[in-house]
């Protein structure tokens, strides 16, 4: 049998960026078919897509008497897409463009007769251009896309395990393609004030609606210029409370960025911890106390004790 893959691969932005703001690009194709045919459901939770054994899925979408499923596999790389009456088609995961791949899924689409018209403006981007016109990105390097995928399932774990803690209102482990991150977001149940929106390519109607109700919120971003162009784990409030930033935050590589608002934890900090898992719940505990702490919520209703395998929770 060959090895085990490390299951925290190192990611540094330099040797994989391309690839990166590729597979960007190809996720926000996949998750706004997704968008066109699902109901919506509070705070867009209808259009992220999730960690699997081999990648990211959309999970079932309906579409009729049917439903269908896209999923990219980075292990075989292959992007599939499954009907429930038994039909498949296959899009080889290759170094091509924006615009290739989004021809080679409206074709795998029409083959498996579903329609599924999209906006093909990126969302969350600046100075980008709409799918069929972009020619620009077309990199894909298998290595580096299996240990994104890698890094994700390992994050997945330890995010799943830190949303078992809390009896309220708390989100799937799930991927946003249009920030292209891996979240987890818990709710206090009180009203947050008007977001002022203002993200590139997305109605402001939408980040209000995502942001109605106050939030702690943590993930894994890939990384990909701004304050911060290598991969990193992050946590924020919205609304940040009065003496958040000052917070104090664990392990000793995590710091507050003020451009972004956000605690930040360096994914090669997490990587190289002598135990990754413990570091990076470490990270997600201290932040998220600070949050709630300062803002108040009431934790002792909101709160319980980490979920363990085969035993359930003392009532």
């Amino acid at each position: 049998m060959a090895a085990t893959p490390d299951p925290w691969p190192e990611l540094p932005s330099a040797a994989w960026k391309d690839t990166r703001d590729t597979l960007h690009l190809w996720t926000q194709v996949i998750g706004k078919i997704r968008l066109a045919k699902t109901p919506w459901l509070n705070h867009s939770w209808h259009v992220a897509l999730y960690v699997t054994a081999r990648g990211l899925t959309t999970s079932p979408i309906p579409d009729g008497a049917r439903s269908f499923e896209i999923e990219f596999d980075f292990i075989d790389h292959v992007l599939w897409l499954r009907a429930s009456d038994g039909h498949s088609r296959q899009v080889e995961l290759r170094p091509v463009s924006v615009a290739e791949f989004y021809a080679d899924v409206t074709i795998a689409l029409k083959e498996l007769g579903i329609a599924a018209a999209i906006r093909t403006m990126p969302c969350e981007i600046a100075n980008c251009m709409p799918f069929e016109a972009d020619t620009v990105h077309a990199s894909y390097d298998a290595e580096y896309a299996s240990r994104f995928w890698r890094a994700l399932a390992s994050a997945q774990k330890v995010l799943a395990h830190f949303r078992t803690g809390f009896l309220g209102k708390v989100s799937p482990v799930h991927f946003f393609w249009g920030s292209f991150d891996l979240a987890v977001t818990r709710f206090s149940g009180r009203r947050a004030p008007r977001h002022p929106g203002g993200v590139p390519h997305l109605p402001d109607a939408v980040a209000r609606e995502a942001y109605s109700h106050e939030v702690s919120s943590a993930g894994f971003w890939p990384g990909g210029g701004g304050p911060v162009e290598e991969a990193a784990f992050y946590s924020y409030a919205y609304p940040a409370p009065a003496g958040f930033a000052a917070a104090r935050a664990k392990p000793a590589a995590a710091y507050f960025n003020t451009d972004l608002g956000e605690f930040i934890l360096p994914y090669a900090a997490v990587r190289t911890a002598r135990d990754p898992d413990a570091a990076l719940m470490e990270f997600l505990q201290s932040t998220y106390d600070a949050a709630a702490d300062l803002a108040k919520w009431d934790r002792a209703a909101l709160e319980c004790a980490l979920g363990e395998p085969g035993k359930v929770r003392a009532v």
